[in-house]
């Protein structure tokens, strides 16, 4: 018996006339990211995506555990393929559900006929495959209202498909259909959700991360990067730019008012992540914050903030609570990497009593003490490039 499965398309069917796109793009990123695992065959048909493996020594967990964190997808099922008639479907379905019948205490059967020309109807169907099950495992008893077991059958054009249930998908729509976009990317919680959460939304990522040695270690940077890899298992490959942020973080300190240090480092770090974004294609950015969460994250300081930069601004946890964060941060297995105790440049040079209603006007004043497009320029082109996959 070769294993199957079976993927069930999320909100792609509700796209109307642009569906073939959605659906080509999440079959091109399927055909991606199993690729690492193995030879598969990937067809579309009848709003059912099937995943076939080439060869039989692939592993089936490890696809299905990929097939998990694809966005786009509302639900798979690891399935058997059965030749159309009634006995070879009775046979496979015993022989396939072997290991599930033995923890089970009941089961029902349903039956889904979407080959009309099959000779048997959805309820004989599922009353002969139930009869079948019912004798080679007579220890499971037959309930149809609150079953440990459903087992269904489904009849398309090519094979009989057999699977006990389906497991939940990411959700979504597939990556690259919602545009590009650049991320702050710092060792904290917020900004990998951040990530991961607008990833959901289709966005294709780029990763900016800012970088203050030696105030901030190299272990600091590989924090990062195992936080991107663990978005990216959802997102896809993606680029990391590391920059260079010490001379800025130090012109700053020696030449702004403390009350203003993370303010106008903000609208640095904005003005840097824009022109790398621009150099990517890139429509947006992406942020972490969290309204109200630090001085640097209320109404006023992100209105000075953006003001730094003409890209939309996308705040995917700006209404979440910390406790909201961390539950995603732990669903995506970031929550562990994150709390390591490695200072990212936010935390470097943080003022006692940082402004959390500037004036726009003057923080401009402030930070035209410092040799801003100079300083912009030289850490826009010393970043370092890493490739995340």
């Amino acid at each position: 018996m070769k294993e199957v499965i079976l993927i069930k398309l999320g909100e792609i069917v509700l796209k109307g006339l642009n569906r073939k796109n959605f659906e080509d793009k999440l079959i091109k990123s399927i055909k991606h990211r199993l690729h690492k695992i193995g030879a598969f065959k990937v067809k579309n048909s009848q709003s059912i995506i099937t995943v076939t493996p080439v060869f039989d020594d692939i592993d089936m967990d490890e696809a299905a555990e990929c097939i998990s964190k694809i966005f786009g997808i509302a639900a798979f099922s690891r399935a058997v393929a059965a030749p159309k008639d009634i006995e070879s479907i009775k046979q496979t379905a015993c022989d396939y559900l072997e290991d599930t019948f033995v923890a089970a205490k009941s089961f029902k059967v349903e039956a889904k006929r979407s080959d009309k020309k099959f000779p048997f109807t959805s309820p004989e169907i599922a009353r002969e495959v139930g009869g079948c099950l019912a004798d080679r495992y007579p220890d499971v008893a037959v309930d149809v209202h609150e079953p440990d077991v459903i087992v269904t059958v489904e009849i398309r054009d090519d094979f009989a498909y057999i699977h006990a249930g389906s497991l939940k998908g990411a959700g979504g729509i597939p990556v690259g259909t919602g545009g590009k976009a650049a991320i702050l990317i710092s060792g904290g919680i917020d900004s990998p959700v951040a990530a991961y959460m607008m990833a959901k939304r289709g966005i294709e990522l780029t990763a900016i991360h800012f970088a203050s040695p030696p105030y901030t270690s190299e272990r600091a940077e590989e924090k990062v990067r195992q936080l991107l890899e663990k978005v990216s298992a959802y997102s896809g490959r993606m680029t990391m730019y590391t920059v260079p942020f010490t001379k800025l973080q130090e012109e700053i300190r020696d030449k702004c008012h403390e009350e203003y240090f993370t303010i106008i480092m903000r609208r640095f770090m904005m003005d840097i992540a824009e022109k790398i974004a621009l150099k990517n294609d890139c429509q947006a950015l992406i942020t972490g914050e969290s309204l109200g969460q630090v001085a640097s994250q209320t109404i006023g300081a992100i209105a000075c903030t953006d003001a730094a930069c003409n890209m939309p601004v996308f705040r995917p946890l700006i209404g979440m609570d910390k406790e909201e964060i961390i539950e995603i941060s732990r669903k995506i297995d970031t929550f562990d990497i994150s709390i390591q105790p490695y200072e990212d440049c936010c935390t470097v040079f943080t003022p006692k009593h940082p402004r959390t209603r500037p004036v726009l006007k003057n923080v401009i004043s402030e930070q035209n003490k410092i040799e801003w497009e100079t300083l912009v320029k030289d850490a826009v082109e010393n970043v370092k490039i890493t490739e995340i996959t």
